[in-house]
């Protein structure tokens, strides 16, 4: 049975020297420790608290104080690191105490609440904390479910579909279309978008194209949509910070060698500010409202599973009122025909011109149409994906 950390029955293990922080937590959990949501463990120092993750592995989530005797909370960091890899850490400290807040953080620590503790702070901090344990157990399910369906190929194809989102967000702030089309049954691109906040102002979205075709590529798809969804969510929803998590997680266990290329960005619709960070992929394209089209080829590093402990930044666009952001894989460029033509960037770029005041889904669906054309009955070598917004930007909160 598959085990659920948001569920009834949720370990958690609070590790501080202070011998009152057991009853307070127990006082100021009553309720939830009284409807079984939390069961709670207590340690004084980090070696108590090895001790109790040792013996209970279904602890995920630890609470720990950093000034601490025997063990102080940085040591229990790296310990937790080392034995306790699937174990997520908050760490308590006082307001002041930044440079060791920072030095926890850079050990790996998920966040921070500081002395004195407000309680309603501490259940957000639990809560978010939560539910990133829950995005990264769902990731490793997918892992291992796809892993049973290698040469399932009529199963991976229907996954497929349904992992790609259907329902484009149109609205008075935004327009939005996306289109893949894969070159055998299943493929290795993908598009994907989702909201980073309940107030849906800040949107998330990612194309990526996969090293390979087939089989292998869509499995390997679909473990780094996940990832990318898992760690989009935190991090202060930094694009760089989240491409460098999910890079070190696919590069762990890569025996097949293989890597994504991926350009994941945030779109705050208040401003317009886009944040983005580019792994290796095709620069995407600003055809800007009544001007110019833009071609964004800042880079910050290779694709992702290649190599370990890579470190993406990000940069920032600002897109005006009417702007049109469009990304694509290489399969739009490198269409070609019999003779070996390909369709090319200066066609790609000559047709958003052309074509630039249709609305989204009908500007990817004429130069998908062309790409049709242009091969002329020439078999597809590569998956083909498009993905277009336009930021209407009408509502201003």
């Amino acid at each position: 049975m598959e085990t659920n950390v948001l569920s009834n029955g949720t370990k958690i293990l609070f590790v501080d020297d202070e011998p009152d922080v057991e009853v307070l937590m127990t006082q100021r959990f009553r309720r939830q420790l009284r409807e079984k949501k939390f069961e709670f463990s207590f340690a004084r120092n980090g070696i108590e608290a090895l001790d109790v993750l040792s013996k209970a592995p279904d602890i995920r989530l630890v609470i720990s104080d950093i000034n601490m005797p025997e063990m102080d909370g940085l040591t229990l960091l790296r310990n937790i690191n080392e034995k306790f890899p699937n174990v997520i850490p908050i760490i308590v400290s006082a307001y002041g105490d930044m440079n060791n807040i920072r030095a926890a953080m850079n050990l790996g620590a998920f966040d921070f609440v500081t002395k004195p503790i407000n309680f309603e702070d501490l259940n957000v901090t639990i809560d978010k904390t939560l539910t990133h344990i829950q995005n990264l157990i769902d990731a490793q399910r997918t892992k291992s479910r796809l892993d049973g369906i290698l040469h399932e190929l009529n199963v991976a194809s229907e996954i497929q579909q349904s992992i790609l989102p259907r329902n484009f967000i149109t609205d008075e702030n935004i327009e939005m279309f996306a289109k893949m089309t894969a070159a055998k049954e299943i493929g290795g691109d993908f598009y994907d978008f989702f909201w980073l906040d309940e107030e849906k102002t800040k949107l998330g979205f990612v194309i990526a194209d996969v090293s390979g075709k087939g089989v292998p590529a869509a499995l390997f798809m679909t473990v780094s949509r996940t990832l990318i969804r898992a760690h989009a969510y935190n991090d202060d929803q930094a694009p760089g910070k989240c491409l460098t998590k999910v890079n070190n997680a696919l590069h762990k266990d890569n025996t097949n060698v293989m890597f994504v290329t991926t350009f994941y960005a945030t779109l705050d619709i208040k401003t317009g500010i886009l944040t983005y960070s580019n792994a290796g992929h095709n620069p995407p394209h600003i055809v800007r409202k009544g001007g110019t089209i833009e071609t964004i080829t800042k880079s910050h590093g290779m694709a992702l599973g290649v190599m370990e402990d890579l470190q993406y930044k990000e940069d920032t666009i600002q897109l005006n009122e009417g702007d049109l952001f469009f990304l694509y894989t290489d399969g739009v460029t490198e269409a070609e025909t019999g003779d070996g033509s390909f369709y090319g960037d200066g066609r790609l770029t000559s047709n958003l011109e052309k074509y630039r005041d249709l609305a989204a889904s009908e500007l990817i669906n004429t130069i998908r149409s062309d790409i049709t054309s242009f091969a002329a009955g020439w078999p597809q070598s590569d998956d083909i994906t498009m993905l277009a917004i336009r930021y209407l930007a009408r509502k201003q909160n």
